[in-house]
């Protein structure tokens, strides 16, 4: 949800909508030079600012962000190694992205120019090491501006990270059972269990955080329910739910994400609200936007999100292979309320028929209650460790080791200004 903001601002459609306060920080000015050697960005700024700095692949690009900027200047012409550059807002920070023409490895510093601070981007093609460029050093920002980013970043992840947000939906409670099984089976209990035991081990798992929907036995709208993913900056919303057929030897598990009608008539929905009922897509005001620009927003945006969750369901679905029959092998798609949040991946979960007295008997067992959770969180969290959302402290770890994430099914993390 955090990077679908920036997706959806960086298609500039959002510019009419909404005006940021003003930033304590200004980019006045920007200078692009290139030589053989090397190609240099130089970013001039009212006051010393802090930055992070990262790179991505399948097309390269090389992402910077200024904490607390705001950009009054026009972005010089791509040349040398930058094929073009692009702007945009991430919490708050003013994010440039630098299309290459090749690829390079950058090397960040803040220095005093003439006018002011300056923070200077240098970029050298492959197989030249910064350290052999003929750069001379610099002079330091004043002690005086001790919050100024001096430090060389590159290839570093952004300074301040955060956990990834897996929302967790125990499905039914309360007054609504579920689905009945034999000898008082009920759907809600087994849901409630599951999901806890998937909280806990994402959890213990560094970098990541569950938030239950429920985490006792009572009634939660279907619509609350993905309300409270969305109010928690949630990465992932996963729904847990059982399965019944009046044909009782039916077992197996299938895991579901929004269908393309489902997203249509959800979207339809969207547009019939009216001007005045304010409505967020990744942290995005929409309502005063015209109807047809508001429209194809909010279909980059469920357009994007079905593509990670189709990806997240894959793998959860081949880890519940792995312990026991599926009932379908495949992802399916369907029209469920609570798969229609806008802007949070989501999935929903029937792990096994209630309605089968085999079954059923393994769904009230805590072993094989924790056998899904297991599967469930290692097909989250394998996604996650292949697609990190950008700012997080995973994708700042795979940073730092040098190592290279794809990030080409992660819509808020590459097609938002490809984050």
């Amino acid at each position: 949800m955090r990077g679908l903001s920036v997706f959806l601002a960086a298609t500039g459609l959002l510019a009419p909508a909404f005006t940021l306060a003003a930033a304590p920080v200004q980019l006045n000015a920007a200078r692009l030079d290139s030589t053989a050697a090397r190609t240099e960005l130089v970013l001039s700024l009212s006051a010393p600012a802090e930055h992070s700095l990262f790179t991505l692949s399948h097309p390269d690009r090389i992402v910077i962000d200024v904490d607390g900027a705001a950009l009054k200047a026009l972005l010089p012409a791509g040349q040398g190694l930058v094929d073009k550059l692009r702007s945009g807002m991430h919490d708050g920070d003013l994010r440039l992205v630098l299309d290459l023409a090749a690829h390079a490895t950058p090397r960040s510093f803040l220095r005093q120019g003439p006018l002011g601070p300056e923070l200077v981007i240098d970029l050298y093609p492959a197989g030249v090491s910064p350290d052999a460029g003929a750069v001379s050093a610099a002079p330091a920002v004043a002690a005086a501006a001790p919050a100024a980013d001096t430090v060389e970043r590159s290839p570093a992840a952004p300074a301040h990270s955060r956990d990834i947000v897996v929302a967790i939906d125990a499905g039914h409670g309360g007054k609504d059972p579920g689905a009945h099984g034999p000898r008082g089976a009920l759907e809600k209990n087994v849901t409630l269990a599951v999901a806890r035991k998937l909280a806990e081990l994402v959890n213990q798992q560094p970098g990541m955080k569950a938030v239950l929907t429920r985490d006792s036995d009572v009634y939660v709208d279907l619509k609350e329910r993905f309300e409270k993913a969305r109010r928690a900056n949630a990465d992932l919303f996963v729904s847990i739910h059982c399965d019944a057929s009046r044909d009782h030897s039916a077992d197996g598990a299938t895991v579901y994400v929004l269908s393309e009608h489902g997203a249509t008539t959800e979207h339809a929905k969207f547009l019939e609200r009216q001007e005045n009922d304010a409505y967020l897509v990744g942290g995005v005001d929409l309502s005063g936007l015209p109807p047809l620009v508001k429209s194809v927003v909010v279909d980059m945006s469920q357009s994007a999100v079905m593509g990670m969750s189709f990806d997240v369901g894959a793998s959860v679905a081949r880890q519940l292979a792995a312990i026991g029959a599926m009932h379908r092998n495949s992802v399916q798609q369907a029209g469920f309320l609570v798969l229609k949040s806008p802007d949070v991946p989501s999935m929903l979960i029937e792990t096994n028929y209630i309605t089968n007295p085999r079954t059923a008997k393994l769904l009230q067992s805590s072993g094989y209650q924790q056998q899904l959770a297991k599967a469930i969180f290692t097909g989250v969290a394998g996604y996650f460790d292949r697609y990190p959302p950008p700012g997080t402290a995973l994708a700042m770890l795979k940073l730092r080791d040098g190592q290279s994430s794809d990030t080409a099914a992660m819509g808020y993390a590459d097609n938002s200004i490809r984050k």
